[in-house]
Order: structure tokens, then C-alpha cells, then sequence
């Protein structure tokens, strides 16, 4: 019973995580967008997401951890689990050392006068954000494999 709490609660949680990067991803694309409308739009997004993501995140991670504990009598269960929460990791590295700095910086920006730099700093956080999203869609499609490996 509580295998499959830890399960459901895995596959949840990596859903969310993953389905939340994948519509920052529809949502956010700058190709296109003036200055102004890039600035409202990720100050927006940053607005929204910063509160919810990282708690979301960490949970996830912790959670996954959960699940690898329970899976050390299943080696290959284990080993998609171990996987899946490292994904979910470098997913949450990227986030605090790499786009959460650069969205500090665009929260002080004016909408109606961002710096030189912006589209820089614009194509930087599209970028890793890419790479997070491919973490996490991968972290989740672990998870799903892990469980249904047990089930």
C-alpha cells in the first residue's frame, strides 16, 4: 500500500513538474515579441511560477528518493528511479543557477526601457530553459517507465 501511495504520489508530482516546464515552454517563447512585451510577459511568469516551482520541485525530488528506497530489491527499477531523480536534480540546478539569476535581473527591468543587453540575457534563459525542459520531460518518462515496470 504504501508502494503504490509513493508511486501514485511520484508519477503526480513528476506530471506537474514536467507539465508546468512544458507550458512555461508554450507560453514563454520570445521569438517575435518586442522588448516591452518580453519584459510583461517573464516578469509575469516569474510572478506566477517562482512561488509554486522550487517547493514543487524539491518535493518531486524528494518524493522520487522515496521511491528508489522502496525499489532496492528491483535493479532495474532502481535504476530508472536513480535516473528520474537525477534528471529532476540537474532540472533544479539549472533553475537556481542559471535561470533564476537571469529572471532576478529582468524583475528590475521597465517594460518600457530594458537595457541593451535584454535579448542576450533573453536567448541565455531560453536556452537553459530548453535544457531543463528536456531534464524534466525525461525525468518524468522515467518515472512512468519505473512504475509501470512495478505494476
Amino acid at each position: 500500500m504504501t508502494a503504490t501511495a509513493i508511486d501514485f504520489a511520484n508519477l503526480m508530482l513528476a506530471a506537474l513538474l514536467a507539465g508546468a516546464v512544458f507550458g512555461a515552454w508554450l507560453m514563454m517563447q520570445p521569438g517575435g515579441l518586442d522588448a516591452a512585451t518580453y519584459v510583461m510577459q517573464h516578469q509575469n511568469g516569474v510572478r506566477t511560477l517562482n512561488g509554486v516551482m522550487p517547493p514543487l520541485g524539491a518535493l518531486t525530488i524528494v518524493v522520487t528518493l522515496a521511491a528508489v528506497f522502496l525499489a532496492r530489491d528491483d535493479r532495474a527499477r532502481l535504476i530508472l528511479l536513480v535516473a528520474a531523480a537525477a534528471c529532476f536534480l540537474a532540472a533544479g540546478l539549472i533553475t537556481r543557477f542559471c535561470n533564476q539569476p537571469i529572471n532576478a535581473i529582468v524583475m528590475t527591468w521597465a517594460s518600457d526601457s530594458p537595457p541593451a543587453i535584454w535579448t542576450q540575457l533573453r536567448d541565455e534563459w531560453w536556452r537553459w530553459h530548453s535544457v531543463r525542459l528536456v531534464f524534466s520531460l525525461i525525468a518524468l518518462a522515467l518515472t512512468i517507465a519505473a512504475t509501470l515496470r512495478r505494476a
